[in-house]
């Protein structure tokens, strides 16, 4: 019985943080989407291409701002590339 009560509460107390794990994946996910292969894309116009400046060579996540050309609504997308050092690095 004194097992069963302690699963039972801890059960409790951990239901409240996988919750809001689930509730943070799910906003970050719906912000910008990610690409991934094979995704249609219907760019109208390129807005804005901003990445995070690194001196290393590294795989980065870089974001585009472009017009939908079918909405032509504004929309956002990130992306993984590799970084700008990489060209300057031997």
């Amino acid at each position: 019985m004194n097992s069963r009560a302690l699963l039972v509460s801890a059960a409790l107390v951990c239901a409240p943080f996988t919750v809001m794990a689930q509730a943070n994946d799910t906003a970050s996910s719906e912000a910008v989407p990610s690409y991934h292969y094979g995704m249609p894309l219907h760019v109208g116009k390129v807005i804005d291409l901003t990445e995070p400046t690194t001196m290393d060579c590294e795989v980065i996540t870089a974001k585009m701002t472009y017009i939908d050309e079918q909405s032509g609504k504004p929309a956002e997308l990130a992306y993984r590339k590799l970084s700008d050092a990489c060209s300057y690095q031997n």
